[in-house]
């Protein structure tokens, strides 16, 4: 999924769209057509400031080199229609000419500074779009026993930018360490505030034996450096950051999770989603609460065959037309998961069907599948606070 979740980053929506150019012939075709008809119209009929309308309809077409060009035409047409309908010098044609002069400068003017406000938001998203694929760095496809997906979809506005985050990484021992995690607020300073925690979780993934420890190392970081990077004097509000942290053993299928107010992780089993509900949730990171011996993990069984699918909350806080929140955990059920790929291209589809449009917060997410290969026959673990596979069977379907 990682080739799907590059088309998917906002950058390609830099792309130039195909140029109306060619479609400049209607405004030209208008000139001659105004024209005409109104030199062979009584001299009663004045149909000469309609002209207008082909340079503001080329200003939608083309820049503002193009839209002064056909002002100009607009211009030579009204001087030859006042020249066959009694001449120049008539100041109802004076003042005809005048104002198609006046009103086309001004369509130039405007064209010229939307052309010129276009160019500097495509420098800035080009910009902020180089940082933010530099910071989310993709993960590799395959990292030990784990196959590995992602995408992640950004907004519909003007910054094309959020603080969604994800990494994968190596630790010290034969294990991965997984975060996910979404930055409160938008724009430059989010991606700042985003590549403290990755930053910290890279240094730390191989450095801290336990979950607990890199967590705490986390939140370490994240208080020490927050301040720093956050945009305390246009967003004087709290900055936090949700995050969820796996650690995830090549040999084991004990998967210990320490989630940092983030919306809890799916496990999906065959046809059967279980929510993994944190039994010890601690505040998210730069809240700066809670000692580091506070942080205890919730371990849950991840087995041959097993996905994990982890997201941010622009997922599940998608809206409908009609308003109704996007229900993940009910729609994944429904979905074959043969690869990570094939299930994100489903949620992506699905996603999109449901809202009718991309969404409208940054979205992200990432499919872990433990492969065959590493077949483990441990004893079953609690995978949510209300179910217990090895003691009650099978977790229950998702509703739906």
């Amino acid at each position: 999924m990682g080739r799907v979740g590059n088309r998917r980053m906002s950058v390609d929506r830099l792309v130039e769209q195909p140029s109306g150019r060619g479609l400049v012939a209607i405004p030209l075709a208008l000139i001659v057509v105004i024209t005409v008809v109104d030199i062979r119209s009584p001299t009663d009929v004045h149909l000469g400031p309609l002209l207008v309308i082909a340079p503001t309809l080329t200003a939608s077409l083309a820049g503002p080199g193009l839209t002064a060009l056909v002002g100009a035409l607009a211009v030579a047409a009204q001087v030859v229609i006042a020249s066959l309908h009694g001449g120049l010098g008539t100041t109802n044609h004076i003042a005809q000419i005048i104002a198609l002069v006046v009103l086309s400068a001004l369509v130039v003017f405007v064209c010229h500074v939307r052309e010129r406000r276009a160019r500097e938001l495509a420098r800035a998203r080009s910009v902020a779009e180089t940082a933010q694929r530099v910071l989310l760095r993709p993960p590799p496809r395959r990292i030990g026993p784990l196959r590995v997906a992602w995408l992640y979809l950004a907004a519909e506005d003007d910054t094309q930018i959020g603080g969604d985050l994800f990494a994968v990484s190596r630790a010290a021992g034969a294990s991965t360490r997984v975060i996910i995690g979404d930055v409160r607020g938008k724009g430059l300073a989010a991606i700042g505030e985003a590549s403290v925690v990755l930053g910290a979780f890279r240094e730390g993934a191989h450095r801290y034996a336990t979950l607990p420890e890199l967590t705490a190392a986390l939140e370490v970081s994240v208080c020490r450096d927050l301040d720093e990077v956050a945009d305390t004097e246009h967003d004087p509000g709290e900055h936090f950051i949700t995050a969820l942290v796996l650690d995830i053993p090549d040999d084991d299928a004990r998967v210990e999770m320490i989630n940092c107010g983030h919306p809890p992780p799916l496990l999906l089993r065959g046809h059967r989603v279980s929510v993994l509900h944190a039994q010890h949730p601690v505040p998210p990171l730069g809240m700066c609460e809670l000692p580091a011996s506070s942080h205890r993990t919730d371990p849950f069984s991840f087995e041959s065959g097993d996905f994990l699918l982890l997201y941010t909350d622009g997922v599940i806080e998608a809206r409908s037309p009609d308003g109704a929140f996007y229900p993940l955990a009910e729609r994944v059920a429904a979905f074959p998961a043969s690869s990570p790929d094939v299930l994100l291209r489903h949620i992506h589809d699905d996603l999109v069907r449901h809202i009718g449009d991309q969404p409208g917060d940054d979205a992200a997410f990432l499919v872990v599948e433990r492969t065959a290969a590493h077949h483990l026959h441990l004893p079953h673990l609690p995978v949510d606070g209300r179910h217990r596979p090895g003691s009650d069977g099978p977790p229950p379907p998702a509703p739906r």
